[in-house]
């Protein structure tokens, strides 16, 4: 055990870290430090966060909304280890004003969310998803698809994803465009991809997919006006945060066949509400942002999160 240890608390409301916490108990109870679980469907309320927050050290969160008004209930909390890239739910000025660390795990899952970015793809090109549904219902629907090789995917956001993606994309014989506010590095045009400004890449691609980190900036990135100056019947696929797209003008989009096709494992509700207009249309395909979620991935964050939240509470193993 370490010094200095004994009647530490760590709060684990990831959910995906909750299914694998038994691969990592032994690293805990070598410490002394007590692990609590909550049931979790998607994440805690910002309520829910309030009233439990302040009797732990430290934090392994997912996609938590820590307000200000939360961390106001911090207590003697030292540590949010996020588990995983986005740290935007997080109010990162409030935790460094309360001398809360803010840790995240980058570069653990991109593989195993561009394969469904690219599953999304190939579902919404031939509507795979109505061929099963007619089947399981006894008929035998035909339905025309989009062929992939030689259409332009355009890929908004260069990190480890959207490089995911980029390689991917090659696979099938796509013209890549890519639009990032931070230029690519070599090995990223080493993919093959061409870079684009943003008006560039909604005007020229058959398929745009959403890799992007949530700031202020990227907030609706996909709006009414972007959609405009897109493909008439483009496929739009996200697999970042929910909020880079304006829903209701994406529900426009789609009943007009401005958008053809929408691919969605991400939602600026969570879960969707069930009086979405989203669940009208037959041709998108959604998943329960769940992404990153592999046996390979889930271990790979857990491992990097459990490092970061020991470290942050003083721990020598």
């Amino acid at each position: 055990m370490s010094d200095g240890t004994e009647g530490l608390r760590v709060l684990v409301t990831c959910r995906q870290m909750q299914n694998v916490m038994d691969e990592f108990q032994p690293r805990f109870d070598a410490a002394g430090i007590e692990v609590v679980q909550p049931e979790v469907v998607q994440q805690p309320s910002e309520e829910e966060l309030a009233g439990m927050i302040g009797d732990f050290d430290g934090m392994i969160a997912g996609d938590d909304p820590l307000s200000a008004s939360v961390l106001e209930h911090s207590g003697k909390l030292r540590v949010i280890s996020k588990w995983g890239v986005g740290t935007d739910g997080i109010d990162k000025d409030a935790a460094a004003a309360r001398g809360i660390a803010v840790t995240r795990t980058p570069n653990v899952f991109g593989d195993e969310v561009a394969d469904v970015a690219i599953g999304f793809m190939a579902i919404l090109a031939r509507q795979l998803h109505r061929l099963h549904n007619s089947v399981v219902a006894g008929e035998w629907m035909k339905h025309e698809g989009m062929s992939l090789s030689d259409k332009t995917l355009g890929i908004v956001g260069l990190g480890d994803i959207g490089r995911g993606v980029a390689r991917r994309g090659a696979g099938f014989g796509m013209t890549l465009l890519g639009y990032d506010i931070v230029e690519p590095d070599a090995a990223t045009l080493a993919l093959g991809l061409s870079p684009a400004s943003l008006d560039e890449l909604l005007a020229a691609s058959d398929v745009i997919v959403l890799c992007c980190p949530l700031t202020p900036e990227t907030r609706h990135i996909i709006d009414a006006e972007a959609l405009a100056k897109t493909k008439r019947g483009v496929h739009l696929i996200n697999v970042a945060r929910g909020p880079l797209v304006d829903e209701p003008a994406l529900v426009e989009a789609l009943a007009s066949g401005q958008v053809g096709a929408a691919g969605l494992d991400v939602f600026e509700s969570e879960p969707l509400p069930a009086d979405s207009r989203l669940r009208e249309f037959e041709q998108c395909v959604f998943g329960t942002h769940n992404g990153s979620n592999t046996r390979e991935g889930n271990l790979r964050a857990s491992a990097r999160a459990v490092d970061n939240v020991l470290s942050g509470l003083g721990v020598s193993e």
